[in-house]
């Protein structure tokens, strides 16, 4: 399976929208075979159809990043359907901005409970997997707001900077048979402006997402590349953003 997707066991966690559903119907497009994961099963089993009724193999289980025995449970079926796992794209991310003034400290908790905790849940279950088969690729989407802070998204910001941190100290503990990959997506046609409560925030996105977005299958070609690189090419990191963004 060097350099190739085909036949490659990939998990996907955050899989039932967005960059997560996109980076899964391409994977199983080009022949691996998936262990989709989200909150919103019936979203899941959609999706799961989808794959299947195009000739593709794929698996799902309800999977919320923040509780710690979902992803034990992930990487637990990959192993017990397919024998393996060498892919986990962890993807799941909550993005509920707003000005730190708002004081909505319950989603700054719910933030920092999927996207940093989610992702170090992620690397303990496929960890000990990874080390035991002596091969393992880790992928995560971060953001561009890792490399540049703008108002009202400072606890987001803090997230997607830590989750780069933890990654790079992933991959200089990784050695030499597992790889480590960090995707950067900017503004993408998803429905990340939902998720904020601050409706002046929500409509700035809104408009923004409108004006500019880039399909999330840019985010899913970019994870393809990483993936399909032969066994001793690490791709650390990818940022991809709308070219009128700045």
């Amino acid at each position: 399976m060097d350099g190739k997707i085909d036949g490659k066991i990939v998990a996907i966690t955050g899989a039932s929208s967005g960059i997560g559903e996109a980076t899964a119907l391409l994977l199983a497009g080009r022949g691996a075979r998936l262990v989709l994961g989200a909150r919103r099963s019936e979203r899941l089993a959609d999706l799961v159809t989808r794959i299947e009724q195009a000739g593709g193999t794929a698996v799902q289980t309800r999977t919320d990043v923040a509780r710690r025995d979902d992803l034990h449970a992930l990487v637990t079926l990959a192993v017990e359907r397919f024998g393996r796992l060498d892919v986990l794209i962890s993807n799941a991310g909550a993005g509920t901005i707003s000005p730190l003034d708002d004081l909505r400290v319950d989603e700054w908790d719910h933030m920092v409970d999927v996207n940093i905790k989610g992702v170090l849940h992620g690397i303990a279950a496929a960890l000990p997997v990874f080390r035991a088969q002596g091969t393992g690729h880790f992928i995560t989407t971060a953001s561009t707001a890792a490399f540049r802070v703008m108002p009202a998204m400072a606890v987001y910001a803090c997230t997607k900077v830590a989750v780069r941190a933890v990654y790079e100290g992933l991959r200089q503990e990784a050695g030499n048979s597992l790889r480590v990959t960090t995707v950067s997506p900017g503004m993408i046609s998803t429905g990340f402006a939902e998720a904020s409560t601050n409706q002046r925030v929500r409509a700035e996105i809104t408009e923004a997402r409108d004006r500019m977005a880039i399909p999330p299958e840019a985010i899913a070609q970019a994870i393809a590349f990483a993936v399909e690189q032969p066994a001793t090419v690490d791709v650390n990191e990818i940022v991809v953003r709308p070219t009128a963004q700045s």
